[in-house]
């Protein structure tokens, strides 16, 4: 029924109590599956992983070479066996125990085929924040997707919906604007957010603002094109 998905990379530290937590905040769900997707991390992820399957039922991908999150979370999707999603981050800021609230509203709401993380209280660094705050106003003042924080990581979505899209890296932070704009209802809840306790962040906050502005314009065409076919 719900397939959970991960992109991790150099995240031995954290990945290991990131699991714990998941399995313990979905005790009331029956058969779903955790897929973790090893992005070529060069620190000792893996065999963590590898650890973790003794005691748990994990699904480790394993790319051959670092290539993003976008990349990552496609790839688990396309290897999950269910048709609803859930994505969070490998870093353990995304609280697992925020999944079965965002599970009960989408499948409450029959006709939702997202439901998104707004992270209220963010405990990232002031020029993150910052940062993220200027890239979702342009973001959202262009596209209209209706979503405060499209970069929060915490959503639950229709699978079928997500693999009509047209793939492109930098995909994972527009998935609202395209549901929306595909003509597929979003809906947005508060989730708690946490200071990263471990490692450090993998992106640069410049170098994302700038590609996110290039990926809008990607973005606004794609659902352009769709709406012109349909």
């Amino acid at each position: 029924m719900i397939s959970i998905v991960i992109p991790i990379y150099n995240e031995a530290q954290n990945i290991e109590s990131l699991v714990n937590e998941i399995f313990d905040s979905l005790t009331k769900y029956k058969g779903y599956e955790l897929i973790l997707v090893n992005d070529f991390s060069n620190d000792n992820t893996k065999d963590v992983v590898r650890k973790l399957q003794n005691d748990f039922k994990i699904l480790l991908l394993n790319n051959s070479i670092n290539s993003g999150q976008s990349f990552s979370i496609h790839r688990g999707i396309k290897e999950s066996t269910n048709n609803i999603i859930v994505t969070l981050d490998g870093d353990g800021q995304n609280n697992p125990h925020d999944i079965p609230k965002l599970l009960d509203s989408y499948i409450s709401n029959t006709n939702i085929s997202l439901v998104g993380g707004i992270r209220s209280k963010r405990k990232d660094s002031f020029i993150k924040i910052f940062s993220s705050k200027i890239a979702n106003k342009i973001r959202s003042k262009i596209l209209q997707d209706g979503c405060v924080d499209t970069g929060c990581s915490l959503k639950v979505f229709n699978r079928q919906y997500f693999l009509q899209f047209p793939y492109f890296n930098g995909m994972h932070r527009f998935l609202p604007a395209l549901f929306s704009g595909y003509g597929h209802k979003t809906i947005f809840i508060n989730v708690d957010h946490r200071a990263r306790v471990k490692g450090y962040s993998k992106y640069g906050t410049i170098d994302r603002l700038y590609r996110g502005i290039i990926d809008i314009i990607r973005v606004r065409s794609i659902i352009k094109k769709h709406n012109q076919n349909s």
